[in-house]
């Protein structure tokens, strides 16, 4: 039996690891969906309070609104959908799965398909898509326009950022432009301050 020392060490660990969000899902979660071939909802919901903490209360209901053959908790939804995705034989039906089958939004879906295939997702996400001079909405009810789109938003996400950059990297360096950028703004603009 472990100590109560090493308990609280290891429990530490744990919490030190979890603080970095991004890391976490992206050294830990990632690894574990491709060992397990699906995520727990402590995991699937980590990824949904990194992409958009507001969403996880309507999130919770959907999947728990699913109509699946027997009552189940918030784990065995998030384990169904996740091993759904591992199973999809192309990325293309992963994303159609989390949209047309679960009714996420692409900023959503995006999120969860590239902590797991971060090679193969970038996430959708404003900052990044205003980035990108002229880039229109994608938000069609069309999911094969959908995926055009947004095969189109991942060519033009590498094009804009130095080469050499993974696409997850790529898409973090127009995230933080876009950050800086309306931080320079605010700045000029005093934060508003003046106007009140």
């Amino acid at each position: 039996m472990l100590s109560e020392a090493v308990q609280r060490q290891e429990t530490m660990i744990d919490y030190l690891k979890y603080f970095d969000r991004e890391s976490y899902l992206f050294e830990h979660v990632h690894w574990r969906f491709h060992a397990e071939h699906s995520l727990g909802a402590f995991d699937f919901f980590s990824i949904v309070i990194w992409k958009a903490n507001r969403a996880k209360s309507k999130i919770a209901r959907r999947l728990l609104k699913k109509d699946l053959k027997e009552k189940q908790e918030l784990e065995a939804r998030c384990r169904a959908l996740t091993d759904s995705l591992y199973k999809a034989p192309q990325h293309k039906e992963r994303l159609r799965l989390l949209i047309k089958d679960w009714g996420f939004a692409l900023p959503m879906a995006s999120a969860i398909l590239a902590v797991c295939w971060p090679e193969e997702f970038a996430v959708y996400d404003y900052r990044v898509r205003d980035q990108i001079e002229g880039f229109p909405k994608l938000n069609t009810g069309n999911f094969e326009k959908l995926w055009e789109g947004y095969q189109e938003y991942k060519a033009k996400v590498s094009q804009l950022v130095p080469t050499g950059l993974s696409l997850r990297d790529k898409d973090r360096y127009l995230y933080g432009r876009s950050n800086a950028l309306q931080l320079e703004q605010d700045i000029q603009r005093s934060f508003n301050v003046l106007d009140k």
